[in-house]
């Protein structure tokens, strides 16, 4: 049968999620977990594969696994295994052509800023600590130049398919919206068909750039424009990123 799982993880001590020989990652150990618990060899399918130290609340899985299969107790034994670092929130059956990223609508990130002067040791690892005054208007203002159908080159590695053609780098944002916490935490909401490789890293480093002054905001459609990496040197780092959702018809 299809299963369909999602997945919380804290990604600091993992070299991503996708399978890779040699190095610790997510979708290595969840692999693992399940093929030991299931007693069979296991190929997961996955949302969308989160870097090095990038964090997931809602991470959306598919894979096969027996018909006669207890997913309950499978459930148990995996999260036993593999938390608190790893974490399968829910599993279910799922339709028999169920594909978690072909069938994924879109998907939506956080990314977390802690803006304000003292740092907290309890969010280090999942918030960004900018102690210069941000100006959430000003970002917002911003944001709002890349929202629709757009070539993110300026916000995107470079990648390439297995015969060596470049991959697009056009993207559809639903949303992209800053939003003010408390205890000087600010969170940018982003949603889109699919982003590619450091695209909301390379965003968020931008809009920040923006909010403390050193870009106007009439800069973010200027940089969208270029279609030139060149014109994004502040990535943001890893651990201020997680995956929060992805949404299914």
């Amino acid at each position: 049968m299809r299963v369909r799982a999602t997945v919380a993880y804290h990604g600091e001590s993992f070299h991503g999620f996708a399978v890779n020989e040699g190095v610790r990652t997510v979708g290595g150990d969840l692999t693992d977990a399940l093929s030991r618990c299931l007693r069979q060899s296991v190929e997961l399918t996955c949302a969308g594969r989160t870097d090095t130290g990038v964090h997931a609340w809602g991470q959306v899985v598919s894979f096969d696994a027996p018909d006669d299969a207890d997913l309950l107790r499978a459930h148990t034994a995996v999260n036993r295994m593999l938390a608190p670092a790893i974490v399968v929130r829910d599993i279910e059956a799922a339709a028999d052509n169920f594909d978690a990223r072909f069938d994924a609508n879109s998907r939506t990130y956080h990314y977390t800023v802690l803006n304000r002067d003292v740092p907290d040791p309890f969010l280090a690892g999942t918030a960004w600590h900018c102690p210069q005054p941000l100006d959430i208007d000003a970002m917002n203002e911003a944001a709002t130049a890349i929202v629709g159908e757009h070539d993110f080159s300026s916000f995107c590695r470079r990648q390439h398919t297995a015969d060596g053609t470049e991959k697009s780098r056009v993207r559809n944002v639903c949303r992209a919206k800053w939003h003010k916490a408390d205890q000087g935490l600010v969170r940018f909401e982003i949603e889109a068909s699919s982003f590619c490789h450091q695209m909301v890293r390379s965003i968020t480093g931008t809009l920040v750039d923006i909010g403390a002054a050193r870009r106007p905001p009439e800069a973010m459609a200027a940089i969208l424009a270029a279609k030139d990496r060149a014109e994004v040197p502040n990535l943001a780092p890893p651990h201020g990123l997680c995956l929060w959702s992805v949404s299914y018809p």
